[in-house]
């Protein structure tokens, strides 16, 4: 049992200096039995420094199952990504994508839910296993404790992941109309929201760093759903317009076009030792024969080694986002 001092984490950790807030984007209004009912709103919480010097705000958007919580602090109590966005001069938000954490969801609104997230799936997606290279997980796998708190966070998915993608964009179109152009970075399961997202206000979404993004293109997810659209479960704006997923299958590549992605900096980021990352190059190749101008960035290409698919909160996480943050920086303030 650990001691009551150890879950102080508060005492260790370094004053700031922030403002901080939250707020809501709300849901559909819909009709149930006489009754009216909200559906898929989207809990945003935001952090600034403050001095904010940055030109743009970062809207971070989680993975699948898991909730906003994933970018505040790692599983061993360092600071996650958040908060190094926040020191680095930005505005900060963080969103629970609809029917996620604190984002309600009830069947009666939603849908019908996916399966519950098992102990045995979080170890499959994220734990080292057999691979060698993965040594940056940020506890040991008989740590029943730490897995436990680790676990906690997640919940199931809706069963309809083209409804669920479809909320998650339209949700974040009308927070970058409230808050205006922002730069997306997204994980896992939120990476086919970032396309979305930006299909739907080209003009709002400045670039899109997607953090090991749900692929490959077409690919049928298990426990989560299939990639109709190629990279999205969701309809995409494609040129010339398609009202068919199965069009988009059959359409040889670079027959179809997506216009709002033109000219947009997108960066893929693949980690060592992932079993994720191979869904990344056909994901950037889909894309750039659309028209996008996709980038991969393979963490050990720059010395970055040892991560798997949770990089965003393993042991080295502030060195996984250093090349992230100096990309964002490059390809966000170069022409304001």
């Amino acid at each position: 049992m650990k001691d009551q001092k150890s879950f102080a984490s508060w005492m260790n950790a370094s004053v700031r200096t922030l403002r901080r807030g939250h707020f809501w984007i709300s849901g559909d209004r819909v009709e149930h039995d006489g009754l009216t009912y909200q559906r898929g709103p989207m809990y945003v919480e935001w952090e600034a420094s403050e001095k904010v010097i940055r030109p743009y705000p970062i809207v971070l958007m989680h993975g699948g199952g898991f909730q906003g919580t994933e970018w505040f602090d790692t599983p061993d109590g360092r600071p996650g990504w958040a908060q190094r966005f926040v020191e680095a001069g930005y505005a900060v938000l963080v969103v629970d994508r609809p029917g996620h954490g604190r984002s309600p969801f009830h069947v009666r609104t939603l849908g019908e839910m996916g399966p519950p997230f098992s102990y045995e799936g979080g170890q499959r997606i994220y734990f080292p296993g057999d691979d060698a290279r993965h040594t940056q997980w940020p506890f040991a796998p008989d740590d029943a404790q730490a897995m436990d708190e680790f676990i906690a966070g997640y919940g199931p998915l809706p069963a309809d992941l083209e409804l669920s993608q479809t909320l998650d964009a339209d949700r974040m179109a009308t927070l970058l109309d409230r808050i205006g152009p922002a730069i997306l970075v997204t994980h896992s399961a939120s990476g086919p929201d970032g396309w979305l997202v930006a299909d739907r206000r080209p003009d709002l979404v400045k670039a899109i760093a997607a953090i090991e993004p749900m692929g490959p293109p077409f690919a049928d997810i298990p426990n989560i759903g299939a990639m109709h659209w190629g990279v999205t479960a969701a309809p995409l704006r494609f040129e010339p317009p398609v009202t068919s997923a199965h069009v988009v299958r059959k359409a040889a590549p670079g027959s179809l076009r997506l216009p709002a992605l033109v000219g947009l900096p997108i960066l893929i980021v693949t980690a060592e030792a992932s079993a994720f990352a191979a869904a990344s190059p056909p994901t950037a190749n889909f894309l750039n024969a659309a028209g996008a101008s996709a980038e991969l960035l393979h963490l050990p290409d720059l010395g970055v080694h040892g991560n798997g698919h949770g990089l965003i909160y393993e042991k080295n996480s502030d060195a996984a986002l250093a090349p992230v943050l100096k990309w964002i920086i490059e390809r966000t303030e170069s022409q304001v």
